[in-house]
């Protein structure tokens, strides 16, 4: 895996986390992401905290209020229930003893790992990779989290098995990742997928990867093939 982030790091630079500890933005933020792209995401994320004052007050709102401010990041319907339900969810479960009660979820700096995320993966439509970008950039806590461009990558390197699960994959790329690397890699591994390990027709050609990528290898030499016929 060192051998990974080093190439990626000559190829696209070292990226650095800046944990926020804001984990109940995080969340919402992160449901918000889904099915769509980083831009509409955030004009999404913006629209409804400029309407509402407070997550307590998008709690309360008319579902129709919250589903009007976050239309542009898609499924608005489904998302605007989803962040309800998060959030009286949240409200309503008891947190750890010395945790802070109501809106807020700061008691997850200091939580084990297990009761973390167990908590969060309990929430309505929130799974390990949305658990996971939640501890990483509001704590900077070692979770490395898996989308669609990171499992890609990470399975043409051979380093998570054929169609694995992505909890397993997850939970393969932690143990190979040294807790320091986990935001580099996570931010690089997104970089690489968009830009070169693309689901089709990769530009292997170009890849700072294909060094240690067997994935790589083998597709080169089979279109050094083709060309010569």
């Amino acid at each position: 895996m060192r051998a990974i982030r080093d190439r990626l790091r000559a190829y696209y630079g070292r990226p650095r986390n800046e944990p926020h500890g804001a984990p109940l933005d995080e969340l919402v933020l992160t449901i918000l992401s889904q099915n769509t792209n980083d831009r509409n995401r955030d004009v999404a994320y913006t629209r409804l905290r400029q309407r509402f004052p407070s997550w307590e007050a998008v709690e309360q709102a008319p579902l129709e209020e919250v589903e009007e401010a976050i239309r542009p990041g898609g499924i608005s319907r489904v998302k605007s229930e989803r962040i309800q339900r998060i959030l009286r969810a949240v409200e309503e479960s008891a947190p750890p003893a010395g945790g802070a009660g109501g809106l807020s979820l700061s008691w997850l700096r200091e939580s084990s790992r297990e009761r973390a995320l167990e908590f969060l993966e309990a929430l309505p439509g929130v799974g390990r990779k949305t658990a996971a970008c939640v501890l990483l950039f509001a704590y900077d806590r070692p979770e490395l989290p898996v989308d669609t461009h990171v499992y890609r990558v990470c399975s043409r390197l051979g380093l998570i098995r054929p169609k694995a699960p992505f909890l397993e994959a997850h939970e393969a790329l932690r143990t190979l990742t040294d807790p320091r690397d986990v935001y580099e890699l996570h931010v690089n591994l997104i970089r690489h997928g968009r830009r070169l390990c693309k689901p089709q027709r990769p530009l292997c050609d170009q890849c700072p990867l294909l060094p240690v990528c067997p994935y790589g290898k083998q597709l080169k030499a089979a279109r050094g093939v083709e060309s010569t016929r």
